[in-house]
């Protein structure tokens, strides 16, 4: 039997893999203010930031459903497979309050011609992007 994917009621989570699930709640909800939905086990945070869902869990092993894969923290700060972007209204500014709040940024906000943009990253190395869209 066929269903419809995606449907309506559906969301994504991004999984993200910390070293320290302690220092991971502190940069979650007092760098980014995302509000912790749930923790449990001592291994996991659910945080919804704005409707987005993050799942910040500490690293394993295989298990039955996932026979080959193990999750691990990033080990290069250098190389990035994955990275989230937050659009915001005033780069600048919101660059200004996570900076106060302890967030790493690799430089302050750069200008291109579409956008002003400024990358951070979680104690980890998950790399962040705060990107405002400049009038076309």
């Amino acid at each position: 039997m066929l269903s419809d994917f995606p449907t309506p009621e559906m969301e994504i989570t991004h999984i993200l893999v910390v070293s320290d699930i302690t220092r991971a709640k502190q940069f979650y909800q007092d760098v980014l203010g995302a509000t912790l939905h749930r923790e449990y086990g001592g291994t996991s945070l659910v945080f919804n930031f704005n409707g987005a869902w993050l799942l910040v869990v500490t690293g394993g092993e295989p298990t039955k459903d996932k026979p080959t894969v193990s999750f691990e923290a990033p080990r290069d700060r250098a190389s990035v497979s994955h990275a989230m972007t937050i659009r915001v209204q005033d780069c600048q500014g919101a660059y200004e309050t996570l900076k106060a709040r302890g967030a790493d940024f690799l430089t302050p906000p750069v200008k291109w011609e579409y956008e002003i943009r400024a990358f951070f990253r979680d104690p980890d190395g998950h790399l962040f992007e705060i990107s405002q869209v400049e009038n076309l």
